[in-house]
C-alpha cells in the first residue's frame, strides 16, 4: 500500500518539473528517478530539492555524498524526508 507522503512526492515531481506526459500514479515508488528510470537530470534534482524544502521544510546539503541515495526513488526521498523531519522535531523538543 502506498503512503500519503509517497503519493504527494509523485504529484510534486510531476508539478514541479512540468512533466506533461507523466501521471503521478504512473511513477513507480521504487524505480529510479534519474537515468534509465524516469529520466530526470541534475537540473531537475535542483528544482526538486527546492520544492521539497518549500513543501516539507527539509533540505539536503549541497555536497552531501548521500544526495544520490536520497534522490534515487520516491521511496528513498520519502525516507529522507521522514528522517529529516523526525530529527528536526527531536531537536525542537
Amino acid at each position: 500500500m502506498s503512503d500519503h507522503l509517497e503519493e504527494r512526492l509523485k504529484t510534486l515531481i510531476v508539478e514541479t518539473l512540468a512533466l506533461e506526459d507523466v501521471e503521478p500514479a504512473s511513477i513507480e515508488t521504487e524505480s529510479a528517478l534519474f537515468g534509465e528510470g524516469l529520466g530526470l537530470d541534475s537540473i531537475d534534482a535542483l528544482e526538486l530539492a527546492v520544492a521539497i524544502h518549500t513543501e516539507f521544510g527539509v533540505r539536503t546539503q549541497e555536497n552531501d555524498p548521500r544526495n544520490r541515495e536520497y534522490f534515487h526513488s520516491v521511496k528513498s526521498l520519502a525516507e529522507f524526508i521522514r528522517t529529516a523531519q523526525a530529527r528536526t522535531s527531536a531537536a525542537g523538543a
